[in-house]
């Protein structure tokens, strides 16, 4: 292909990308698109890459004709698209190989966006020997962190009943599971995965078969299952444990995966087989799986863990300074210093353990004392003035129609008047720059609307704002009124 063909195809295939983001959200395109490249466009077809078999099995099924229409209408000359794996096809396991259920490591790095980590073929180790029954070595897969426990797990006024649920659930040995399912929901780094691992180790103490999955893992293996047509035994072993951990459900798509969860569900509970779950918002909010899982979700005991308060990350940081001094017995950091960085840093542990890092770089590099001088360089760019609030699209509606005297009813209905649609298109336009839903998902919020809808009121609110400094004004002072 000429370089000139090359670049212009390049050009192409970024506008699609770019258009693929905007119509279906940033969390969906970086979940499912980050990682899907352009290789050469010839005969009219568009061939596309990604890195694994899963990855391309989901686009395949669930959003080929979406990119083959974006497609087209920045390009009418690509009529088709082709999706290919990267990794060589000799990698690959055979296709009647049966999927290996093993948990998935846990993803402690900040991630607020992109959650789901897609695991290729290669990482699932080889294929287990057929067996009559429920393989406990086989579901166990690789350990749990070990350094996520109980012990380790610090206890404040946010976590305590999260603690508490968490520890009673995990050393139960009755027969009937306790708050089924215990579903805890918190923002990122507040330790929802670390309370997942603590009761995962407490439990297989106790004797109990116990599998961790995270969302990507069970999708990966009920997809591998389908197409090794072993779905039924996938299922069976599934359901032949005493305790599923399910971190990140807010990521599980897909009508027929959907299904399969659902089905678990209810079987695992129906049985008396206990199921903890993990979230970044309660199960009312998760728009995007059905309404029936959702219901079974929020039907145990739903616990969110709260922010951090200042008591709370002194005691976190205290701790952690003193796992660090076993390792590097120079380090000596002052209350002084700890209260500082406790009062400084409020968004999450995260930011804590990265705080305790460039201090402790500092101190080895410098050779220098930690004071409360250098702790303020050390952690300058880990200071927040404070922690966003996270805005409901319910509560943007309620305000915006307030503000512009039309009822909330009005906004999600099919009226078209003036004074109806500018609060619409308005309110449209803060559940995009305020809330990390999708276009879609958006559209659904505000009376079942399609997603181009809400690309339209969004491109014109912000074409308005930079022409109207009164409308401009306007719109800040709303965004200032429902984020404080």
């Amino acid at each position: 292909m000429p370089e000139a063909g090359q670049q212009g195809d390049t050009e192409v295939w970024n506008r699609v990308k770019r258009r693929l983001r905007a119509e279906l959200g940033e969390d969906v395109f970086t979940s499912w698109f980050a990682r899907l490249e352009l290789d050469a466009v010839n005969d009219g077809c568009a061939h596309l890459t990604v890195p694994t078999r899963f990855l391309k099995s989901w686009i395949e099924a669930h959003y080929a004709d979406r990119v083959r229409s974006v497609y087209r209408s920045e390009s009418p000359l690509v009529a088709n698209i082709a999706v290919a794996v990267r990794s060589s096809a000799a990698k690959e396991p055979p296709a009647t190989a049966r999927p290996h259920l093993h948990p998935a490591r846990a993803d402690t790095g900040p991630n607020d966006h992109a959650r789901v980590k897609l695991v290729s073929d290669r990482d699932l180790g080889p294929t287990p020997a057929r067996s009559q029954g429920p393989d406990t070595t086989e579901l166990g897969g690789a350990p749990l962190d070990p350094r996520l426990s109980f012990t380790s797990f610090i206890v404040g006024r946010s976590n305590a009943l999260a603690h508490a649920a968490a520890d009673r659930v995990a050393r139960h040995q009755g027969t009937q599971a306790l708050y089924n399912p215990l579903y805890l929901h918190a923002g990122v780094g507040l330790g929802k995965t670390h309370l997942l691992h603590a009761i995962g180790h407490e439990a297989r103490r106790n004797g109990r078969r116990v599998i961790y999955l995270t969302a990507d893992r069970f999708m990966y293996g009920f997809v591998a299952a389908l197409k090794a047509q072993t779905a039924l035994a996938f299922k069976e072993r599934l359901r032949g444990i005493d305790l599923l951990i399910l971190d990140d459900v807010q990521f599980i798509q897909g009508r027929s995966i959907q299904q399969e969860f659902g089905h678990t569900l209810n079987s695992l509970i129906d049985s008396g087989r206990q199921i903890v779950v993990a979230s970044d918002r309660p199960p009312t909010e998760l728009e995007s799986l059905d309404e029936r899982v959702r219901s079974r979700l929020g039907g145990g005991l739903v616990v969110e863990i709260g922010a951090l308060d200042e008591q709370l990350r002194a005691s976190i940081l205290a701790a952690r300074v003193s796992t660090v001094k076993m390792t590097h017995a120079g380090f000596d950091v002052g209350p002084a210093v700890i209260s500082y960085v406790a009062r400084a840093i409020v968004a999450n542990g995260r930011d804590l353990e990265g705080a305790v890092n460039r201090l402790l770089a500092h101190a080895t590099l410098t050779g220098s004392a930690i004071t409360l001088e250098t702790a303020e360089i050390a952690i300058r760019d880990l200071i927040r003035n404070r922690e966003p609030k996270r805005v409901k699209i319910e509560d943007i509606q309620k305000l915006v129609a307030s503000h512009y005297n039309v009822s909330r009813s009005d906004i999600l209905s099919e009226r078209r008047t003036a004074a109806v649609v500018k609060p619409r298109q308005i309110a449209m336009y803060l559940a995009k720059v305020l809330t990390l839903r999708s276009l879609p998902e958006i559209g659904r919020r505000f009376g079942g609307r399609d997603h181009t809808t809400v690309l339209h009121a969004v491109r014109k609110i912000e074409k308005l704002l930079g022409e109207d400094t009164g409308l401009n004004d306007e719109v800040e002072l709303l965004k200032r009124m429902l984020q404080e």
